[in-house]
Protein backbone atom coordinates (compact mmCIF):
# COMPACT_ATOMS: atom_id res chain seq x y z
CA UNK A 1 0.00 0.00 0.00
CA UNK A 2 1.09 3.63 -0.74
CA UNK A 3 1.37 4.23 3.41
CA UNK A 4 4.14 2.01 3.17
CA UNK A 5 6.35 3.63 1.03
CA UNK A 6 9.25 5.24 2.48
CA UNK A 7 9.04 9.16 3.00
CA UNK A 8 11.13 10.72 0.33
CA UNK A 9 13.47 12.77 2.85
CA UNK A 10 14.38 8.95 3.85
CA UNK A 11 15.76 7.69 1.08
CA UNK A 12 18.74 9.25 0.71
CA UNK A 13 20.10 7.50 4.05
CA UNK A 14 20.40 4.88 1.26
CA UNK A 15 22.74 6.31 -0.41
CA UNK A 16 23.04 6.84 -4.09
CA UNK A 17 24.09 3.62 -4.94
CA UNK A 18 20.71 2.45 -6.06
CA UNK A 19 20.02 5.36 -8.88
CA UNK A 20 21.26 3.26 -11.63
CA UNK A 21 19.18 0.43 -10.75
CA UNK A 22 16.10 2.36 -9.62
CA UNK A 23 16.11 5.53 -12.37
CA UNK A 24 17.02 2.72 -15.29
CA UNK A 25 14.18 1.99 -17.73
CA UNK A 26 12.34 -1.16 -17.87
CA UNK A 27 12.95 -1.97 -21.48
CA UNK A 28 13.98 0.70 -24.27
CA UNK A 29 11.06 1.71 -25.99
CA UNK A 30 10.87 3.26 -29.22
CA UNK A 31 6.77 4.51 -29.25
CA UNK A 32 6.53 6.25 -25.59
CA UNK A 33 7.93 7.26 -22.45
CA UNK A 34 10.04 5.05 -20.85
CA UNK A 35 8.73 3.22 -17.57
CA UNK A 36 12.14 3.26 -14.91
CA UNK A 37 12.23 0.57 -12.16
CA UNK A 38 11.26 3.51 -9.92
CA UNK A 39 8.07 4.00 -11.34
CA UNK A 40 7.46 0.56 -12.07
CA UNK A 41 7.78 -0.91 -8.11
CA UNK A 42 5.90 2.11 -6.93
CA UNK A 43 2.66 0.96 -9.76
CA UNK A 44 3.17 -2.49 -7.91
CA UNK A 45 2.98 -0.49 -4.65
CA UNK A 46 6.70 -1.99 -3.93
CA UNK A 47 8.64 0.28 -1.83
CA UNK A 48 11.20 1.40 -4.17
CA UNK A 49 14.40 1.86 -1.96
CA UNK A 50 13.73 -0.83 0.30
CA UNK A 51 12.97 -3.66 -2.67
CA UNK A 52 16.83 -2.21 -4.09
CA UNK A 53 18.11 -3.06 -1.08
CA UNK A 54 16.47 -6.55 -0.41
CA UNK A 55 17.42 -7.16 -3.67
CA UNK A 56 21.28 -6.19 -3.29
CA UNK A 57 21.55 -8.58 -0.91
CA UNK A 58 19.83 -11.59 -2.35
CA UNK A 59 22.26 -14.08 -4.75
CA UNK A 60 22.08 -12.36 -7.96
CA UNK A 61 20.15 -15.66 -9.44
CA UNK A 62 17.43 -14.92 -6.51
CA UNK A 63 17.34 -11.42 -7.41
CA UNK A 64 16.92 -12.32 -10.75
CA UNK A 65 13.68 -14.10 -10.03
CA UNK A 66 12.35 -11.84 -7.62
CA UNK A 67 12.74 -8.85 -10.35
CA UNK A 68 11.30 -10.78 -12.96
CA UNK A 69 7.99 -11.88 -11.23
CA UNK A 70 8.16 -8.29 -10.53
CA UNK A 71 8.27 -7.16 -14.00
CA UNK A 72 5.40 -10.09 -14.90
CA UNK A 73 3.17 -8.66 -12.71
CA UNK A 74 3.36 -5.31 -14.30
CA UNK A 75 0.33 -4.63 -16.20
CA UNK A 76 -0.20 -5.42 -19.87
CA UNK A 77 1.88 -3.23 -21.83
CA UNK A 78 4.14 -1.76 -19.51
CA UNK A 79 6.81 -4.01 -20.97
CA UNK A 80 6.83 -4.42 -24.80
CA UNK A 81 8.59 -7.22 -26.26
CA UNK A 82 11.27 -8.97 -24.03
CA UNK A 83 10.80 -11.56 -21.45
CA UNK A 84 10.58 -10.29 -17.90
CA UNK A 85 13.73 -12.87 -17.21
CA UNK A 86 15.91 -10.97 -20.07
CA UNK A 87 14.77 -7.59 -18.98
CA UNK A 88 15.81 -8.46 -15.21
CA UNK A 89 18.91 -10.17 -15.64
CA UNK A 90 19.72 -6.42 -17.44
CA UNK A 91 18.94 -4.67 -14.73
CA UNK A 92 20.11 -6.74 -11.53
CA UNK A 93 23.44 -5.68 -13.70
CA UNK A 94 23.20 -2.07 -12.36
CA UNK A 95 22.60 -3.35 -8.38
CA UNK A 96 26.07 -2.64 -6.25
CA UNK A 97 26.89 -5.88 -4.72
CA UNK A 98 25.90 -6.68 -1.36
CA UNK A 99 29.22 -6.27 0.15
CA UNK A 100 30.24 -2.90 -1.35
CA UNK A 101 26.94 -0.51 0.08
CA UNK A 102 24.82 -0.55 3.22
CA UNK A 103 22.22 -2.36 2.71
CA UNK A 104 20.76 -3.19 6.12
CA UNK A 105 17.93 -4.95 6.66
CA UNK A 106 14.84 -1.68 6.37
CA UNK A 107 13.94 -2.30 9.87
CA UNK A 108 17.78 -1.41 10.91
CA UNK A 109 18.19 1.75 8.50
CA UNK A 110 18.85 5.06 10.27
CA UNK A 111 15.69 7.27 11.14
CA UNK A 112 15.62 10.99 11.26
CA UNK A 113 16.28 11.73 14.62
CA UNK A 114 13.49 13.82 16.68
CA UNK A 115 13.37 16.87 17.88
CA UNK A 116 14.98 17.38 21.34
CA UNK A 117 11.99 17.97 24.20
CA UNK A 118 14.41 20.37 25.41
CA UNK A 119 14.10 22.54 22.42
CA UNK A 120 10.25 22.35 22.77
CA UNK A 121 10.62 23.36 26.35
CA UNK A 122 12.84 26.79 25.51
CA UNK A 123 10.11 27.82 22.84
CA UNK A 124 7.33 27.19 25.29
CA UNK A 125 9.41 29.24 28.03
CA UNK A 126 10.46 32.18 25.13
CA UNK A 127 6.37 32.00 24.23
CA UNK A 128 5.54 32.28 27.57
CA UNK A 129 7.81 35.39 28.68
CA UNK A 130 6.81 37.47 25.44
CA UNK A 131 2.99 36.80 26.63
CA UNK A 132 4.55 38.07 30.32
CA UNK A 133 6.12 41.13 29.07
CA UNK A 134 2.79 42.03 27.01
CA UNK A 135 0.70 41.80 29.67
CA UNK A 136 2.95 43.98 31.71
CA UNK A 137 3.43 46.64 29.17
CA UNK A 138 -0.19 46.62 28.55
CA UNK A 139 -0.85 46.80 32.37
CA UNK A 140 1.12 50.13 32.65
CA UNK A 141 -0.20 51.87 29.30
CA UNK A 142 -3.07 52.11 30.91
CA UNK A 143 -2.32 53.27 33.99
CA UNK A 144 -1.20 56.02 31.88
CA UNK A 145 -3.02 59.54 31.92
CA UNK A 146 -4.60 61.23 28.94
CA UNK A 147 -2.58 63.02 27.07
CA UNK A 148 1.58 62.25 25.91
CA UNK A 149 3.78 60.24 28.00
CA UNK A 150 6.33 62.07 30.03
CA UNK A 151 4.24 65.46 29.82
CA UNK A 152 3.54 66.74 33.31
CA UNK A 153 -0.46 65.89 34.15
CA UNK A 154 -1.99 69.60 34.12
CA UNK A 155 -3.64 70.57 37.58
CA UNK A 156 -6.23 73.09 38.70
CA UNK A 157 -3.92 74.77 41.40
CA UNK A 158 -1.94 77.97 40.16
CA UNK A 159 2.11 77.59 39.70
CA UNK A 160 3.74 79.00 42.33
CA UNK A 161 6.24 82.50 41.27
CA UNK A 162 9.44 83.15 42.56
Amino acid sequence: MADDMTHAALTPLLGREFDNFLFASIEDDRNGPLLSVVSALARLEVDPWKEAASLARLPREQAKQRLSSLIASLPKGATTGLSPEIIASRLVALLPQAGSVNTAAPATLRQVAPVPRSRLFVVLGVLVLLLVGYFIFTARASNVPDGAPGTPVATSEPATRR
